[in-house]
């Protein structure tokens, strides 16, 4: 505790909110044009750095951890969702790079298995989630050659809620998954149920988004979602989503782009589970129809003109208190039945857009936040660093806030669509209507194009 009676992790809270509140009060009083180009995902800059990231994975790529293959996933699955077609040589590279990575008796270590130094044993060896994040990769290329590639052997592993998951949505999504390894699995996942309703990575510790996400995704992946507390669950990741508009991952921490897709992905999970899985969750109501707010009536504009600060929760007068997101208990566009208790919105979905374009995305220097107040924003204008997602303001973009904020942003868009073909409706989709994201399938978070494609490739074999 501080002299004057404040904690360190508040003045962080109060430094954050100082930053976010800045930031989207400086967009409430700007002039209608410019709300639209602030929101606007910033495409080109985003892929170009994406491509630079992917140009390093050639023979001589080196990086000093085991995060190599995760950092081909992040790229390649940001490119697919931004819809962007990889150059064929940069593809042929993540494909030999990848394969490099792969052990002969199965799995994915840290890096090509050439390498013979000491130093390297460690992450060279195949571990589970490495696995998760090539077998990914490998899938969001698509076609024979990757996909073929993939050898579909399985062994035992680390254990805790996170290597639950990356194993079973492995072996679910190479069509590998028996009895032998499901066996065990659900009733550990419940074990890490704490009393507030989140999923911790082992039991007796802390409540985690990611933790979460992935004991949600691994019981609906071997059908005992059911088993969970789902109503805990809900409340307790609802309640993850802040005054800034975006999610924290765990209680009393600070806001954090990437939980955009660990939080929000299990509420696009209980939302739209008939989606995912082909079926209800036996707590859940299947006869219950959408609502009409989720299609477009006739005439309904859907030109995107709309002023973007009616579609937010906040960009009132100005001030912090209106400047905050406060989650909509009672107005949604999609309802489901948990019991006899009626969901409302699971999460405000425009409000997490905004934190993502407005706060995450790297669209504009904030030094420049004063000076376009001073000069009335007569001379407006974005000085584009070179895009790419991060945390929260102040903080540096990087592969896997770029990967995991676009995911959060494709969860939002399509979270009120009537089934994953329909497309949303512009008032779904804050900002322009390009912003447009292709939808993944939630429970691998690997685009639906490519889930369907591979999905079919290992039913054959």
């Amino acid at each position: 505790m501080e002299s004057g009676g404040e904690t360190v992790t508040q003045k962080q809270q109060w430094s954050v909110e100082d930053r976010v509140f800045r930031m989207y009060n400086l967009f409430a009083n700007i002039p209608p044009i410019a709300q639209t180009t602030m929101l606007e995902l910033q495409r080109d800059e985003h892929i170009k750095y994406l491509n630079e990231g992917l140009k390093q994975l050639g023979p001589s790529f080196v990086v000093l951890d085991s995060s190599r293959p995760w950092i081909c996933y992040w790229i390649i699955h940001s490119m697919a969702l931004l819809g962007e077609p990889l150059d064929y040589q940069l593809e042929n590279n993540a494909i030999d790079f990848l394969n490099r990575c792969q052990d002969p008796d199965g799995g994915f270590g840290g890096g090509p298995g050439q390498a013979s130094s000491i130093i390297w044993q460690h992450e060279l060896m195949p571990h589970l989630a490495t696995t998760y994040a090539a077998v990914n990769s490998i899938v969001t290329l698509g076609g024979q050659i990757a996909l073929s590639s993939i050898n579909r052997m399985h062994d035992a592993g680390e254990i805790d809620v996170r290597a639950c998951y990356t194993a079973i949505s492995v072996a679910s999504i190479l069509n590998i998954l028996d009895d032998e390894l499901v066996r065990g699995v659900g009733n550990f996942i419940l074990s890490c149920q704490t009393y507030e309703g989140g999923i911790a990575g082992e039991p007796g510790s802390e409540a985690h988004g990611g933790y979460t996400f992935c004991g949600l995704a691994t019981m609906i992946l071997i059908n005992e979602g059911n088993l969970l507390d789902l109503a805990g669950l809900i409340d307790w990741v609802v309640f993850r989503q802040g005054v800034e508009c975006g999610f924290q991952g765990r209680v009393n921490k600070l806001v954090d782009g990437c939980y955009s897709f660990w939080q929000g992905g299990v509420l696009a999970l209980l939302q739209r589970i008939d989606l995912v899985t082909g079926e209800c969750l036996p707590l859940f109501d299947s006869g219950e129809e959408d609502s009409p707010g989720n299609s477009t009536s006739e005439g309904e504009d859907t030109d995107g003109t709309s002023s973007e600060a009616d579609k937010t929760c906040h960009f009132k007068n100005g001030d912090k208190q209106d400047a905050s997101c406060s989650v909509n208990y009672t107005s949604s566009s999609h309802t489901r039945s948990l019991g006899n208790v009626e969901m409302e919105p699971l999460f405000h979905s425009l409000a997490l857009q905004q934190y993502i374009l407005l706060c995450s995305q790297i669209n504009f220097r904030e030094e420049f936040i004063d000076y376009l107040k001073l000069s009335g924003y007569a001379a407006w204008t974005f000085v584009l660093e070179n895009g790419g997602f991060r945390d929260k303001p102040g903080k540096p973009r990087d592969f896997y806030h770029t990967c995991y904020c676009l995911s959060g942003l494709s969860v939002c868009q399509h979270s009120c669509s009537k089934d994953y073909d329909s497309p949303p409706v512009p008032k779904e989709v804050l900002g322009p209507y390009s912003n447009l994201l292709e939808p993944v399938n939630p429970l691998y978070n690997i685009v639906l194009n490519q889930y369907r494609e591979a999905r079919e490739f290992f039913s054959r074999s």
